[in-house]
């Protein structure tokens, strides 16, 4: 499964609606299989990184307010290039880690590539495991002075899933390949 050679869906024309430092709408008309006409509006964002930093069988969490959702959750740090830079995912990982906990990674393992919000986005999450970890300053940006960092037991990473402390679909997501990598 993935890419399709022949799409059920044919983008006739598109037209940028908006853009930003963080993320772009276009509004696409489509053509389906049977003829019929639609509009598709497509939110390209660039691809981020997920860092699970890990360390005596617990796991580093960030938090912050998330204005779309108005509250505060914990979850893996993340996040994407500033201005739709470029680099490697893993120097993205290890930036992420750095600015959002402090930390650094003296070992990281790609876990797995994501997609983010395929209904609507292009966008994509690299999941890494970071090991061998060093603290230090965070260097936060601007959008980030609110966020706490902190250190949780596996068990209680769990339990804040199991009661809705957790909700991030990306942190949930990494975490179930997490397990599986465990499983071998």
């Amino acid at each position: 499964m993935g890419e399709v050679d022949d799409p059920p869906i044919r983008r006739l024309s598109t037209r940028l609606v908006y853009r930003n430092a963080w993320l772009a709408v276009h509004e696409d008309r489509i053509e389906r299989q049977d003829g019929s006409e639609g509009i598709y509006s497509v939110v390209e964002r660039p691809d981020f990184a997920l860092v699970m930093a890990t360390e005596n069988d617990g796991f580093h969490l960030v938090d912050q307010y998330r204005y779309p959702v108005r509250g505060r959750y914990w979850e893996f740090p993340q996040g994407c290039f500033p201005d739709w830079g470029t680099g490697t995912q893993e120097e993205l990982a290890r930036a992420e880690l750095a600015e959002e906990t402090g930390l650094r990674a003296g070992a990281l393992r790609h876990l797995g590539h994501l997609l983010a919000w395929h209904g609507a986005s292009p966008q994509a999450c690299d999941v890494f495991v970071a090991t061998d970890l060093t603290p230090g300053p965070p260097d936060r940006e601007s959008s980030e002075q609110d966020m706490r960092h902190r250190w949780v037991t596996r068990r209680e990473f769990e339990r804040m899933i199991r009661d809705g402390e957790i909700k991030d679909n990306s942190t949930v997501s990494a975490y179930g390949l997490y397990l599986l990598a465990e499983r071998g």
